[in-house]
């Protein structure tokens, strides 16, 4: 997910469903159908912003399916697949403490407990068991490997300093 101003994209449209206009979603939120809390999206399409109306949606097998407030053929529909669906970042839920969105790790320069640079944190992926944080080497970094550090809270991950930009990580930089 990356974020544009104070915006954050939460999915993509990939298709369309059915001849009514319907859209299949592939969401980026946990669970799957969170994406169906926010009624207000923004579509970027190429470059170029909508704003959309989420009339109503729902699970379909393993994805989720949409119906967007004017769009009601398949032909109109089919013109919005590719787009990414942002939400201003104003809608989202607060976290409880110690706990981020994807988006507000990404960015931060990632540094050993003793100080050594590692880069920053360029990505997140969701792996089976855990999180893991892809990190790609900066001017400052000890030097220009990309990293990939699971993202384990009080393990590997010792402190995330969003004010300062930066997190520490218990990790040999030979890794």
């Amino acid at each position: 997910m990356t974020q544009t101003s104070q915006e954050t994209v939460i999915g993509r449209i990939t298709s369309v469903f059915g001849v009514k206009g319907w859209l299949k979603v592939y969401s980026y939120t946990d669970p799957k159908e969170g994406i169906l809390e926010y009624p207000h999206w923004i579509l970027d399409l190429d470059g170029k912003r909508i704003p959309a109306k989420l009339e109503e949606g729902r699970r379909q097998g393993q994805g989720i399916v949409v119906r967007l407030k004017g769009i009601d053929d398949r032909d109109i529909a089919r013109t919005y697949c590719g787009a990414e669906v942002r939400v201003s970042t104003a809608e989202l839920p607060e976290l409880p403490e110690g706990e981020y969105y994807w988006f507000q790790l990404e960015g931060l320069e990632v540094v050993t407990a003793d100080g050594e640079c590692l880069g920053e944190v360029h990505h997140l992926m969701e792996t089976g068991s855990n999180d893991v944080l892809v990190v790609r080497a900066t001017a400052g970094s000890i030097d220009q490997r990309e990293r990939l550090i699971p993202y384990l809270p009080d393990q590997v991950v010792q402190g995330v300093d969003l004010a300062a930009k930066c997190m520490v990580v218990d990790w040999d930089p030979e890794f």
